[in-house]
């Protein structure tokens, strides 16, 4: 049996999760409370209130919900999609293929919009779609994980109110890292994580949901086919004078979260992102000497996440070894690609605690030294 006291100190620098800032673990090694526990309640509505700031929206139902991140994205499409009823996705990555999956799962008839890997969705084409289909809901990556795109949001989301669509955005790699403004940007339902941007251990996914999100869900024709996820009966747990059992939340990992976003709030936004930019330009210009090169062009890169085309020298090799040997001999953990970018690309995470120039340097540093064997 592994023995967790000898479990080795890691630099994680691939998509997730990163490591989680020391006044995280001490909230996580609190006493437990109950998770009706008055004290615990009040702890849990601080909670919400600080996802609302960093959401950028004042929607009630903001919260986090009691599984990682993909149960975000489970949440937002099975509560606003009926079977029958048609959702816009745009795809230019593997997160905009899940949610194609997930909402097909519910039953739903799914249109796709494509874009290359490492490029954003065309807006245009995205307008043209919604236009045309005048879908239930439109769906899209505001910061795709698999690439490290950033998309710009304001104008598709205004197509598709116009349209009378309902609009769902992933931000599980954006939130805490750069701004996310929901209300300014007409989006109706998000999800994120806590094992990223808000340097928190893997195990929530904060999601808000408009009050015309949830009157669509208040006019289903039918119970949503997720129990667990169904957020008429998660209010009954997250809202009110009095709290009514639903599950048992992760007490620890809330916690966690509550401490994590102390530290988002004290920093501001503006000293975040720029620390965040700042970190992605040190790693850009540090690796290119040694041949890598960004997969994403400047105006549309993730600040957060990102995708490093991999030399020569290096696809000759096994780039799973040098991973490997990274991990195994320095202690630093990168991302491999995905999809048609497997073994073409690298995904260096610079999230949250982690976006750091030192924390470049050593990446470098270790880098140097493994190619010059």
């Amino acid at each position: 049996m592994i023995d967790l006291k000898t479990l080795p100190e890691r630099l994680l620098l691939g998509p997730g999760p990163s490591n989680a800032h020391p006044r995280v673990l001490e909230a996580m090694s609190q006493p437990l409370l109950g998770h009706l526990d008055p004290q615990f309640i009040s702890l849990l509505d601080e909670v919400k209130e600080s996802l609302r700031h960093v959401f950028g929206t004042q929607n009630a139902f903001t919260l986090p919900l009691s599984a990682t991140g993909s149960s975000g994205m489970e949440a937002c499409l099975v509560n606003l999609l009926e079977p029958g009823d048609t959702v816009l996705v745009g795809v230019n990555g593997v997160f905009g293929g899940r949610m194609c999956e997930v909402a097909s799962r519910a039953g739903a008839n799914v249109e796709r919009v494509e874009a290359e890997w490492g490029r954003p969705l065309d807006i245009d084409a995205m307008i043209e779609a919604i236009g045309r289909v005048r879908p239930a809901v439109v769906s899209f990556v505001h910061a795709e994980t698999s690439t490290g795109v950033l998309q710009s949001v304001p104008e598709i989301a205004a197509a598709a109110r116009e349209a009378g669509s309902l609009v769902v955005l992933d931000c599980v790699t954006s939130l805490g890292g750069i701004p996310v403004e929901l209300d300014a940007w007409g989006v109706d339902a998000a999800y994120s994580g806590t094992q990223k941007c808000l340097s928190c251990p893997p195990s929530l996914s904060p999601v808000s949901f408009s009050e015309r999100a949830l009157d669509r869900v208040r006019a289903r024709t039918r119970p949503v086919q997720s129990w667990y996820l169904d957020v008429s009966l998660l209010a009954g747990y997250y809202e009110g004078e009095k709290r009514v059992y639903h599950h048992t939340a992760p007490i620890s990992s809330v916690y966690a979260l509550h401490a994590g976003l102390s530290l988002v709030e004290e920093e501001g936004m503006a000293a975040r992102e720029a620390r965040h930019r700042e970190a992605a330009a040190a790693l850009i210009e540090g690796v290119e000497p040694l041949g890598f090169k960004p997969l994403v062009d400047e105006a549309h890169r993730l600040p957060m996440l990102t995708s490093l085309l991999l030399p020569d020298n290096v696809l000759a090799r096994d780039e799973a070894a040098l991973r490997g040997r990274l991990l195994n001999e320095h202690g630093i953990e990168v991302g491999a690609g995905l999809g048609a970018l497997a073994g073409k690309i690298w995904r260096v995470g610079l999230m949250g605690e982690n976006a750091r120039v030192e924390n470049v340097e050593r990446l470098i540093a270790a880098l140097r030294e493994e190619l010059a064997a």
